[in-house]
């Protein structure tokens, strides 16, 4: 299967100035609590084909952040990241497939030391040359996840019946990938 349009071979690199890595999470059963990971290394190695080509990704579970110093420690604390002993999340992908906008793809995601196959539902949302001569391209990518079949089980019964954080957890990519430099010949 092809490659999308105007991605050449190659091994592209995360611009974090213009990527994030979200997640949203229902909070007591009423609202949305939403943050992102402020430090995300990645790679998308573009190969001759979409099964030659593949996506890897760490990130500093430090680097959490809600908006909420107090929170933001105690997803840190060994109730849920466990920083400490678990410094990083990471993601590589297995496969891909799709055409044009509209992409699927499938990668084994470790966070606190647990492995787990996730499908991504990506869009390829192009190439273009920025001021500087850059080449980046676009790609969003979501994804919901079980936080328990990764280890983060902590919780909190509520008055009402239910609990303070939902089981479910849903992942957002926004990321811009830059080319690799092409050597002068």
């Amino acid at each position: 299967m092809n490659v999308p349009a105007g991605l050449t071979t190659g091994a592209w690199s995360i611009d974090p100035a213009h990527s994030e890595v979200g997640f949203s999470v229902r909070h007591a059963g009423i609202s949305k609590v939403r943050g992102s990971f402020k430090d995300v290394d990645a790679t998308l190695t573009v190969g001759s084909s979409l099964e030659d080509s593949t996506i890897v990704a760490t990130i500093k579970t430090a680097s959490f952040s809600s908006g909420d110093e107090n929170r933001d420690k105690h997803v840190r604390s060994a109730d849920f990241f466990d920083v400490e002993q678990f410094p990083e999340m990471t993601f590589v992908s297995t496969s891909h497939e799709g055409t044009g906008e509209n992409y699927t793809i499938r990668g084994n995601l470790t966070i606190r030391g647990i492995t787990k196959s996730v499908v991504l539902d990506a869009e390829f949302n192009g190439v273009a040359v920025d001021p500087f001569g850059a080449t980046r391209a676009g790609i969003f990518a979501s994804t919901t996840i079980s936080r328990k079949e990764f280890g983060l089980t902590w919780n909190a019964a509520l008055e009402t019946g239910g609990v303070l954080v939902s089981d479910k957890v849903t992942i957002s990519i926004d990321a811009a990938f830059v080319a690799p430099a092409v050597a002068a010949v």
